[in-house]
């Protein structure tokens, strides 16, 4: 039976948690995921995790802050007054904002607090920081 290998498009099903245990994502229950290992599509640890995995096998792995979402970077923090905020957009602590850089790139950042007239906006993403457990089932591979 064949393994997955570099280049090849597969189909999983996968259950993410937390290391205590809380469910952040999971693909059960939905359509299953596809991705092609080798275009960095999604993160290392996962995408390394499921080459060699057979049609029907299953496997829970642990990864590192490092190979998932990177280390929490204090310096995409920042605090801003709140009149740099667009005056349609009414700010709450856990909204997600597109902000432009002076260089015309766009990211995402989350409104993590709003204190008088600042509003702390974080840069890194959600899971930064973190490591990940990944239970894992290779449901095909696509031709």
């Amino acid at each position: 039976m064949a393994e997955a290998k570099l280049g090849d498009k597969v189909r999983v099903h996968y259950t993410g948690l937390l290391d205590d245990g809380t469910v952040f994502d999971t693909s059960v229950g939905r359509e299953p995921f596809d991705f092609t290992i080798g275009e960095n599509t999604v993160i290392p640890g996962f995408e390394n995790a499921v080459v060699g995995m057979k049609v029907g096998d299953k496997k829970t792995i642990s990864i590192s802050a490092g190979d998932a979402y990177g280390e929490y970077m204090d310096d995409l923090v920042v605090v801003i007054n709140k009149s740099q905020i667009p005056p349609e957009i009414d700010a709450e602590v856990g909204m997600v904002l597109q902000v432009k850089s002076e260089n015309g790139s766009s990211t995402y950042v989350t409104v993590t607090d709003i204190t008088g007239d600042s509003v702390t906006l974080d840069g890194n993403h959600p899971l930064a920081g973190k490591s990940l457990t990944f239970e894992i089932e290779l449901l095909e591979i696509v031709d």
